[in-house]
């Protein structure tokens, strides 16, 4: 009697420790099962992380050239009014030739370069006699260059066709050294004759964070479409 009474006394608390054994047992599995979890989603944001960055410097990087894209209407052209042009006031004729045909002007500054700037621009003159001339009417100071980078189609080609032949006397009338010059040594304006002088020039020109700004008239569609 004490027996039967005792294992019906006995079955509840079993059937509670069980519970708890349960409830305890689930619930460290559970934990085990919520750190488990929680490092794999760690190695996935890690991955993730890992995966971001790889695509984000791949993007950020520079992906074309600060001449732009050849034959795109991104291509850029470098164009410097010299201390002669400024000296005479034409500087507002000159990008007015550019802002007519439709090209952007995404770059502009009046400065006086060093020496050294005017040497590495024009590297490829340093054997010819008047190279040292050209570099101090370059940058003495008695007027500074206007500096400035267009873009817009075939900008480098079209940008020299409209300045004109480096001989005045051999430019066809209307362009901007056949209206304005006479002479080699006074011919006012230069311009990029290759895709790769114009990444040399932009770069040596341009060459610091924000001094190029892209943006997008509000006539551009009229302009730079193909149908």
């Amino acid at each position: 009697m004490f027996a039967r009474s005792f294992v019906r006394a006995a079955r509840p608390a079993a059937s509670a420790m069980k519970a708890r054994a349960f409830s305890t047992g689930a619930r460290a599995g559970a934990s085990a099962g919520f750190r488990s979890i929680g490092k794999v989603a760690a190695v996935g944001a890690v991955g993730v992380a890992a995966y971001a960055y790889s695509q984000n410097t791949s993007i950020h990087a520079d992906s074309k050239s600060v001449a732009g894209v050849k034959g795109t209407f991104s291509e850029r052209t470098f164009i410097a009014v010299k201390p002669d042009g400024v000296q005479r006031g034409l500087v507002a004729k000159i990008i007015s030739r550019f802002e007519e045909r439709g090209y952007k002007l995404v770059g502009l500054k009046a400065m006086v370069p060093s020496r050294e700037l005017a040497e590495e621009h024009y590297a490829d003159l340093k054997g010819r006699p008047f190279f040292g001339g050209l570099v101090d009417y370059m940058t003495n100071g008695k007027a500074p260059v206007v500096a400035m980078v267009w873009e817009g189609k075939d900008v480098i080609r079209q940008g020299r066709a409209m300045i004109g032949a480096t001989n005045p006397l051999e430019s066809a009338p209307g362009t901007i050294r056949g209206q304005y010059c006479q002479v080699v040594g006074r011919n006012i304006v230069h311009g990029s004759d290759s895709f790769e002088s114009a990444e040399k020039e932009i770069g040596l020109w341009f060459g610091k964070a924000g001094e190029l700004i892209d943006w997008t008239p509000a006539n551009w569609e009229w302009i730079a479409s193909d149908n």
